[in-house]
């Protein structure tokens, strides 16, 4: 292994840049859940990250940043988004990515081509959402719709693959680092 989660001589943000690092240079060391526990505890963490910061950006987006508007639409988004990813489109992003001509071998392949189909599968669906929560089911939704994704697929992308998927992995190296020390 080329570099070491959780090593305890290291800061907090070089164990945060390993995490980082590794994930694109090292394939070895792509970190998947191993077990239903930490699936859900990857999947709760993926998805309260990216609805924090894709409501952030969304009401900034409208000059609508403040702490209620972020609270009422918050909890509604998260259930919404998490019901979405673990029944919907974390199981056809899978079956999908499965099926593409990747190199399944590949950790780094099978990662970041799961991770780019929920990417869009999110984003179409939570969208819809937005723009639901937002105008109600009105005739201006499906010409706001086009424009709502683009821009929500923009800032999603990124948002996933620099700073939510790498935080995500490192909660889960930790949790993993404690549990196999535990055994």
């Amino acid at each position: 292994m080329l570099l070491f989660y959780g090593d305890k001589n290291k800061t907090y943000e070089q164990n945060f840049f390993c995490v980082i690092v590794s994930f694109i240079v090292n394939e070895g060391v792509v970190i998947m859940p191993r077990n239903r526990k930490e699936a859900f505890i990857f999947t709760t963490l993926m998805c309260f990250l990216m609805v924090l910061g894709m409501s952030v950006y969304n009401l900034w987006l409208h000059d609508n940043l403040s702490f209620s508007s972020f609270v009422t639409g918050f909890i509604p988004a998260f259930v919404a988004a998490f019901i979405l990813d673990v029944f919907i489109v974390g199981i056809l992003a899978k079956k999908i990515a499965f099926q593409l001509p990747i190199n399944h071998q590949s950790k780094l392949q099978l990662v970041l081509t799961i991770t780019v189909l929920m990417i869009l599968g999110m984003v179409t669906f939570m969208s819809l959402f937005g723009l639901v929560m937002e105008i109600g089911f009105s005739s201006e939704i499906w010409s706001a719709y086009a424009h709502t994704w683009l821009l929500n697929f923009l800032a999603a992308l990124p948002l996933q693959l620099l700073v939510v998927g790498p935080c995500s992995r490192y909660v889960l190296s930790n949790i993993q680092l404690k549990s196999s020390a535990t055994r």
